[in-house]
């Protein structure tokens, strides 16, 4: 493993200025902090955490952390082992759930091999807004209703909110609320203030809004779901830097945590992954750091840390736009004098599918999308090119005209799309789920939705009953292949959820 020969503070600090150069005095902003075993070793803070009152965005401004939340709920979880154990199955905690979603385990639900269907993106599927409000005890119902993993249990990666919301419900009926182990084993032994509401419109001291842009002006964020403990926490930079300083330390209360959490997962075929308990592995230069992202309507965080110099670097924003991974990155390379990689060879551009089944690409340049996914490509050596992402891992070459290697950990074989096919008009019709959702599709039009929301989007054909469509919910944009499972049976597949399954009603 490549050591880093010296830090560079300096460089780090004006490759963070640079790549945050976007964050106007006039314009919402964030707030990034680099530091080691010394301590804070630069700070950099710009653009505003407000428009409504144009207040400096600070180090000290509250955020929601988003997926950043896992890996401390990961650790309350690990804290409890003698209540819920990384191998029980989800079943023994939470009866009312089905096979096959009983059967996958504590662990694989939190190391992103479970399979478990993402909720947000089943509501998505069923064609509920981000803004609907939906509550845990409803939610929880849903889920024990569902039949249908996205992939056997510990065969692939492929990310998802879900195992952690079951295992927070799970807990919670044990008499363990995960703001209160936050309080009590974090935030006050540490000093600082961090929070995990609930619900989106529970009131947090401090908490700045978040912002996208409608590409004529900014727009506050919101969302209806209930958050769980997939995506709640809320703090400052400088809270967080300190609560990563903390695990960096590895003494006291906190000795050996971050080494349980990042500690390598496996397939059920023995394959080892690089995502881990709430954190992901990633490689630079042939050194490793352990980090991760997160994202809420309006908010983007990441941080990214290297356990061997005990340095890190911490990105907060809410903006919908800021790329924390690409900052977080760029910046520590610029630390170690590590060399980025280079991007992917030309793969060809255009649309690909496999042969059968939902599965297909779209490659643009060194941008990859997987079932709506976008990933950077990297190249990899020997043809090879790779998203180097634990949470998206996708390794792909050209093979003639097709694409091969593996999305996910599972192999794969994409053949260039037959894009220009006509949409059947035996496809017209209109489609109903279990729970009540319907759309229609009229000469290749899907309509979904009901009056001022009803939205009329276009099926592009893939070919072999491969469609896709275009939803547009506020600052998400989602491309859905429907995928024809029978003349009267289709399912709706996005890259978190990939069995929601319609029948047309007669």
């Amino acid at each position: 493993m490549t050591k880093p020969a010296s830090l560079d503070w300096q460089a780090a600090e004006a490759t963070t200025r640079r790549l945050t150069a976007q964050w106007g005095a006039d314009e919402p902003g964030g707030a990034v902090i680099g530091f080691d075993a010394s301590g804070i070793c630069f700070t950099h803070a710009a653009g505003v955490e407000s428009l409504a009152t144009f207040a400096p965005f600070t180090v000290d401004s509250v955020v929601r952390y988003a997926s950043l939340t896992k890996h401390v709920f990961s650790a309350m979880v690990l804290a409890h082992a003698d209540i819920i154990g990384l191998g029980d199955p989800l079943g023994q905690h939470l009866p009312e759930l089905r096979s096959p979603l009983a059967d996958v385990t504590v662990g694989q639900a939190l190391d992103m091999s479970g399979g478990l269907p993402d909720t947000r993106e089943c509501l998505s599927l069923l064609g509920l807004s981000v803004y609907t409000e939906t509550k845990a005890g409803p939610l929880l119902e849903y889920l024990s209703r569902l039949e249908r993993l996205n992939f056997g249990a510990g065969t692939e990666v492929s990310y998802s909110n879900t195992g952690y919301r079951l295992i927070e419900a799970a807990l919670e009926r044990k008499g363990f609320r995960f703001d209160d182990f936050i309080q009590r084993e974090i935030a006050e032994p540490l000093g600082i203030a961090l929070k995990a509401p609930d619900v989106w419109n529970d009131p947090v001291k401090g908490l700045v809004p978040g912002y996208w842009n409608s590409g004529e002006n900014w727009q506050l964020s919101a969302a209806g779901l209930h958050i769980s403990a997939s995506g709640s926490l809320t703090g400052s930079a400088r809270a967080l830097a300190i609560w990563l300083q903390a695990l960096l330390d590895d003494e006291g209360r906190f000795a050996g945590l971050l080494q349980k959490l990042q500690e390598t997962r496996f397939l059920a075929d023995g394959r080892p992954t690089g995502y881990g308990l709430g954190l992901r592995n990633s490689s630079l230069g042939g050194h490793e750091f352990v980090g991760h992202g997160g994202s809420h309507p309006g908010y983007k965080t990441y941080f990214l840390l290297d356990p061997e110099t005990r340095a890190g670097l911490v990105v907060v924003s809410n903006r919908e736009d800021t790329n924390g991974y690409k900052i977080a990155l760029e910046s520590i390379a610029a630390l170690t004098g590590l060399a980025l990689p280079d991007p992917a060879a030309d793969l060809g551009d255009g649309f690909y599918v496999t042969e059968t089944g939902p599965w297909w690409i779209e490659i643009k340049g060194s941008t990859c999308t997987y079932l709506d996914a976008d990933e950077t490509l990297y190249d990899d050596g020997d043809g090879w090119v790779s998203s180097r992402s634990a949470s998206s891992p996708l390794r792909l070459r050209r093979d003639g005209p097709a694409l091969v290697g593996e999305a996910g950990h599972a192999a794969r074989r994409f053949l260039p799309a037959a894009t220009h096919a006509p949409v059947p008009a035996s496809l017209s019709g209109v489609w109903r789920s279990d729970e009540g959702a319907e759309f229609t599709i009229d000469n290749g039009t899907v309509l979904m939705g009901v009056g001022p929301v009803r939205q009329a989007v276009t099926l592009t054909a893939l070919g072999s009953g491969r469609f896709l469509f275009t939803l547009i919910d506020g600052p998400w944009v989602k491309r859905v292949c429907l995928h024809l499972l029978g003349p009267d049976l289709l399912e709706l597949v996005s890259s978190r959820a990939r069995m929601i399954e319609y029948r047309r009603r007669t």
